[in-house]
């Protein structure tokens, strides 16, 4: 999971606007002139006095209906213009052939009663100390969000719901600007700022669109790249100051604001996305580089890392990258993992369409991408999610069930049909908008049990008396369900880490809908054995052969993930007693072991070149242990050597993937031989051809050790072996191909006489 989390500074939370500033620069604005002095406009006649109360809920941001108040309005003898304009010193209105400046009503309000027949296509010219500006009055537009938005919404059904909320630059009833729409049910009253009003939030308050809890203004002018937040009216008549739930850029942290975006980028990957999903993922070769992208490589952006990641991927044969999440975080240290911005890409390494450029640049070098998604808890910074509108919202209202135990964060309310809305609309924005190939969905146990790491009297059972988090379930099964209806190809992948049922099952058959299920069980029996050292292992053997016992219960990826290479755990290489040579030859053994092994490979960035020390998100891989100029650099690059070959061979092997999730793919050869620390197993394709793979976990060489093998294979070949010299092992190998004897062993009538080498996995086939 996630490191600690520390609080991340807020800015311009209580962001006051300087004392009469010149408006903005806006797109679609004219430039400012000097100011004409204003003859007095004829016919212009006071306005209706507005009511107090409506004065004063206009003014602090508590009007549900500011398009009501502020625009253009016919009335008996005319049309009346009113407009909140705060520090402007006039602020007149322009038609063909009208010029009327409006009558200053204090507190930056400006009305009159003008004698026409009807509204006109009018903007207003708002002067300021020594400038004016023409531009277009936001309150004489129509809403600018659908009625269907609006019911699907209602509903909790919206599965593109980052089309209607959110800032959208557009062209409404023919003028350009940007749309702004947030959730906000519990709001007296919402008023977008930002930049473009120089953070004073007065002059544009935005308008409830009924019972769907929806506020909305369209901004004329307003375009990419402006900075925004929505000053919202709690409950209790205080304000807050929110970035938007919704939004598709942020500022770069510390910073906190959104940002108006639109993409922009023409995807060249058609042809990977038209054959991704051509084999189902658990039929097809499936091996994972995982790695976080601020590191992997510290100082690069997205476009600069699209330039060596995916050659590197490439060189190493793994078929996935694997990012940590990559949606926007306040601390770093989180490693993604407290998330505030769903819907945008970290602005630490560039722009949402610098992330597509690289997304793009792997899928055309043939290399799919996986993202870390995180729907169990997000961290409670007063700018963001937590409390949005003033009282729980995103997270439950009961605190049992908000506060998450483990991490400091809260937890999303599950049962509630918005959030659920929010959840699994952002699941298929990231695999639609961002053309990403699978989802890792973290910490799924914490979601799933309502007394996950809490104590007798500080949880409630579900409406059945059970543990269950019921709505956990339903929004699992749903996002499930909805990803692989609307993005065909893509993967949802659990990391799960209890024996709950069904986690890979589809929906329809009562499974929570995962298209594979991180196999945490095996991750630690197996680390656990090969911590031993090699005299104590005879103990531990079924540390090695447990994970066969349940192997086909759900469809496993073999984690050796971020997780077991930080906070104290050491790296994988590092795991292991002995010296040098014997601990980089059990690093490989063990990763022949587990390539061979019944599911997926995901190893994280480092233990491909067996770095010693521990990951840190400071400064990332020891890429110098590759240096030519240091001394043991070629035995790291043996190691990856190995990684290379391991996966160039299992891609070319399909007994290694074709039948991962079905028993007759698999069977046992010698899983009794603790004393030897030896096991071996056949793998068969779907054709029926097999492969061998034999380990011998001890540092001594067996000569002569006999293996029963098919009868039907007249000569078996060495195809990997993880002791050769050119990986660093000692260079005990089978150079020619090997004869069957008529000698039973292990229950065969015929059996291989091998020599297997000193901590060394070897694969063999026909």
């Amino acid at each position: 999971m996630s490191a600690a989390r520390q609080p991340s500074p807020s800015v311009r939370d209580e962001a006051a606007p300087a004392p009469e500033p010149p408006l903005p620069k806006a797109a679609g604005a004219r430039a400012p002139r000097a100011r004409r002095a204003a003859a007095p406009a004829r016919g212009v006649r006071p306005a209706p006095v507005l009511d107090a109360g409506e004065r004063a809920r206009l003014l602090e941001g508590r009007h549900h209906d500011p398009h009501a108040v502020l625009g253009a309005h016919p009335r008996r003898g005319g049309v009346v213009f009113r407009v909140l304009r705060p520090y402007a010193k006039a602020v007149t209105v322009v038609a063909k052939g009208l010029r009327a400046e409006l009558l200053d009503e204090g507190d930056g309000l400006f009305s009159g009663l003008l004698p026409l027949t009807g509204v006109p296509d009018y903007r207003l010219l708002v002067a300021y100390d020594g400038d004016e500006t023409e531009v277009h009055d936001p309150y004489r537009f129509l809403p600018a969000v659908g009625e269907l938005d609006l019911h699907l919404i209602g509903e909790g059904r919206h599965e593109e719901l980052w089309t209607a909320l959110g800032a959208r630059p557009m062209e409404h009833q023919g003028v350009l600007g940007t749309r702004f729409t947030v959730w906000a049910p519990n709001a007296q009253g919402v008023r977008v700022t930002g930049d473009f009003s120089y953070w004073d939030p007065t002059a544009h308050p935005m308008r409830s669109l009924g019972s769907s809890g929806v506020w909305e203004l369209f901004l004329p002018g307003v375009g990419e790249g402006a900075l925004y937040k929505y000053d919202i009216t709690r409950p209790d008549g205080s304000h807050t100051l929110r970035a938007d739930p919704m939004a598709r850029q942020a500022e770069v942290p510390p910073a906190t604001a959104s940002v108006v975006t639109a993409s922009q980028y023409a995807w060249q990957d058609a042809e990977w996305m038209a054959r991704r999903g051509a084999r189902p993922v658990h039929q097809a070769p499936f091996s994972v580089y995982e790695l976080h992208l601020a590191s992997w490589r510290p100082g690069l952006s997205y476009r600069q890392l699209a330039e060596e990641l995916p050659a590197y991927v490439k060189e190493l044969g793994f078929t996935h990258v694997e990012f940590m999440p990559v949606a926007e975080h306040p601390f770093g240290g989180s490693w993604g993992y407290q998330v505030t911005g769903f819907y945008a890409p970290t602005s630490r390494l560039g722009s949402p369409d610098d992330f597509r450029f690289l997304v793009d640049s792997l899928h055309r070098a043939g290399i799919g991408v996986i993202v870390d998604w995180v729907p169990a808890h997000f961290p409670r910074d007063e700018w963001a999610l937590a409390e949005f509108d003033g009282r729980p919202l995103y997270e439950h209202h009961d605190p049992r069930r908000a506060a998450h135990p483990d991490w400091g964060t809260l937890e999303f309310d599950y049962g509630r049909k918005e959030v659920r809305n929010f959840l699994v609309a952002n699941a298929v924005y990231w695999c639609q908008e961002f053309h990403v190939d699978g989802l890792r969905v973290d910490a799924v146990a914490s979601m799933l049990y309502l007394d996950y790491s809490r104590g007798e009297g500080e949880w409630l059972p579900n409406e059945y008396g059970g543990r269950e988090n019921l709505d956990a379930v339903a929004l699992l099964q749903e996002m499930n369900a909805t990803v692989y209806r609307r993005c065909p190809g893509v993967v949802t992948i659990a990391e799960e880490s209890t024996a709950w049922d069904g986690v890979t099952r589809p929906t329809d058959g009562g499974g929570l809908g995962f298209g594979l299920k991180w196999n945490m069980g095996w991750m630690h029996d197996t680390l656990r054995y090969l911590s031993k050292e090699p005299v104590h292992r005879k103990y531990h053997h079924n540390d090695l052969t447990f994970g066969m016992v349940y192997a086909y219960s759900e469809n496993f990826v073999l984690p050796i993930s971020h997780d077991e290479v930080v906070h104290g755990k050491g790296s994988l290489v590092s795991k292991i007693p002995g010296d040098w040579w014997q601990q980089r030859a059990s690093h490989r053994a063990y990763l022949g072991f587990m390539w061979a092994h019944p599911g997926k490979q995901l190893l994280f960035m480092g233990q491909e070149f067996a770095q010693g020390s521990e990951w840190s998100e400071e400064h990332g891989p020891d890429w110098w242990l590759l240096d030519p100029a240091y001394s043991a650099a070629g035995d790291h690059r043996g190691v990856r050597d190995l990684v290379r070959d391991l996966n160039r061979t299992y891609t070319a092997t399909p007994a290694l993937w074709e039948r991962d999730t079905a028993p007759e793919g698999f069977a046992w050869v010698e899983a009794d031989a603790a004393e030897d620390n030896v096991l071996a197993f056949l793998r068969y394709g779907q054709d029926g051809s097999p492969l061998l793979c034999v380990s011998n976990f001890s540092p001594v060489v067996r000569h002569g050790y006999r293996i029963g093998v098919p009868e039907a294979v007249p000569w078996w070949r060495e195809v990997l072996n993880t002791d050769l010299e050119e990986y660093g092992g000692s260079g005990v190998h089978h150079p020619q191909a090997l004869r069957p004897e008529p000698v039973p062993a292990q229950g065969r009538p015929v059996s291989l006489r091998l020599t297997l080498p000193p901590l060394a996995t070897v694969w063999l086939r026909p």
